[in-house]
């Protein structure tokens, strides 16, 4: 005797409520729509993680070339100026090196040496004055700059970082 939970015909090949065809072809066009809902949604969440990929590591080599910036003033320079150079010079120039290697333009990067104390102004590595005091080298470039997406210049911001350090000519 045939149980009534059971279904009449147990056969795959002939179910007269089934469309015909090969088995679960009457799910095609279901998986077709949900993948056309869900796949925006994915591909969107990829790129964002890949674009705050791109920001944390940017960020991070920000702060380590303003660090060996830094290093580079701390250290006693003479031997390492080329001609007519000034140590802001060489610090500028090897920073935006150090970020060109990484491949951020070094045409949008922007490296100041401010005094720690007043980082309003500027921070003379060369005057003798300034020897065993602390300075403050900034960089900054624009999120357009690094960003793998374009970016509305109306809302572009600057990344930057900073590092203090002591100016390390002693007299």
């Amino acid at each position: 005797m045939r149980n009534i939970n059971q279904p009449r015909y147990r056969n795959r090949r002939y179910n007269p409520g089934e469309a015909r065809g090969a088995p679960g072809n009457h799910r095609l066009g279901a998986v077709a729509v949900e993948f056309a809902v869900v796949a925006p949604l994915l591909l969107s969440i990829v790129v964002g993680l890949i674009e705050l990929n791109r920001t944390y590591s940017t960020q991070n080599t920000l702060e380590a070339a303003a660090r060996e910036g830094g290093r580079f003033a701390s250290i006693d320079r003479t031997d390492l100026l080329g001609s007519g150079q000034s140590a802001n010079q060489k610090l500028i120039q090897d920073v935006k090196n150090f970020l060109a290697s990484a491949g951020i333009p070094p045409e949008s990067i922007q490296v100041r040496v401010r005094d720690a104390n007043n980082p309003s102004l500027d921070f003379n590595l060369d005057d003798p004055a300034n020897d065993l005091r602390l300075f403050q080298v900034q960089v900054d470039v624009p999120y357009s700059s690094v960003s793998y997406t374009p970016v509305d210049p109306m809302s572009d911001y600057s990344m930057s970082a900073a590092v203090t350090f002591r100016n390390g000519r002693a007299p």
